[in-house]
């Protein structure tokens, strides 16, 4: 097996971390999970302590992909050669690499999820199924930003420590809308807002009416994320404001790559981040283990 498995944060980032750089587009996630963790702790997504691993080719030993587990989350596999994928799903059945916790799913590119289900379903022999399909997101990224052609009456500006509440809330209903727990919306809030992470966009009277987040910088990239607007206020192009000029702002600040991930199943999202200058570059399928497995 060339997997190798380990809860040491600084071990991961000493192994794998060229290897993550190598890749910053497809690899974001593991960049923006670890930076987080390498800041706040290894226990900034939950008490449990998360897993982390790589893989090395057979042929040559250089490393050439790599994971995180941050229970109770989905698997999340970086970029990996096809051929990483079946021994990844037969190294998660040892209960002595998972110290006998139970994984929920996995989060993989499009292009690893048909491997990743049939290398499961073959080993349901060890008391496992078959996954299911899940929430599928497109991974954009700018290429030349393109500003609405016409803003909303207002201004963007950074999210204040007075606008947590409501901000707490949206992040609420921003994760209820993406199936995603909403259980760390204060601890997000206020770790966005130390660093200049939230924006949002107020209304003429300094309401805020939509926000936008950005993630701390990781290898020449940033992530658009929490692109949110209430429902009651969505259709008024609030949300492509709010971007627009998060995405101008990670220009500006000399970014090598500003990225976001959309629901593939929400159209309307997707048009407003085609029209403003964001490329599609991949697709990540969250494939879940049926429950009571």
């Amino acid at each position: 097996m060339t997997w190798t498995f380990t809860e040491d944060l600084k071990e991961f980032l000493d192994v794998a971390r060229a290897s993550l750089a190598s890749g910053p587009v497809r690899n974001t996630l593991l960049l923006t999970v670890s930076t987080t963790l390498a800041r706040r702790g290894v226990d900034a997504y939950g008490e449990e302590p998360p897993l982390f691993g790589w893989w090395r080719r057979p042929a040559d030993g250089i490393v050439d992909g790599a994971l995180i587990w941050t229970p109770p989350e989905p698997v999340l596999l970086g970029a990996v050669p096809p051929e990483a994928v079946r021994p990844l799903v037969r190294a998660l059945g040892d209960h002595s690499v998972l110290g006998g916790r139970k994984v929920v799913g996995l989060n993989v590119e499009g292009g690893a999820a048909a491997e990743a289900a049939a290398a499961w379903a073959e080993s349901a022999g060890a008391g496992r199924g078959g996954l299911r399909r899940g929430v599928e997101h497109r991974l954009y990224r700018l290429g030349e930003l393109i500003p609405p052609p016409r803003l909303p009456a207002g201004r963007a500006r950074l999210a204040t420590p007075e606008d947590r509440e409501v901000l707490v809330e949206w992040v609420r209903a921003f994760a209820a809308d993406t199936g995603q727990p909403g259980d760390r919306a204060g601890a997000i809030v206020d770790e966005r807002v130390r660093h200049g992470g939230l924006t949002v966009w107020e209304d003429p009277e300094g309401i805020p009416v939509s926000m936008a987040g950005v993630t701390l910088p990781a290898e020449g990239m940033v992530r658009l994320a929490l692109v949110y607007t209430p429902p009651e206020l969505r259709g008024s192009g609030y949300a492509a404001a709010v971007t627009a000029d998060v995405g101008a702002a990670a220009v500006a600040a000399g970014v090598g790559e500003v990225l976001l991930f959309a629901d593939a199943a929400n159209p309307v999202s997707n048009r407003i981040y085609q029209r403003l200058g964001f490329e599609e570059v991949s697709t990540r399928v969250v494939l879940t283990v049926p429950a009571g497995e």
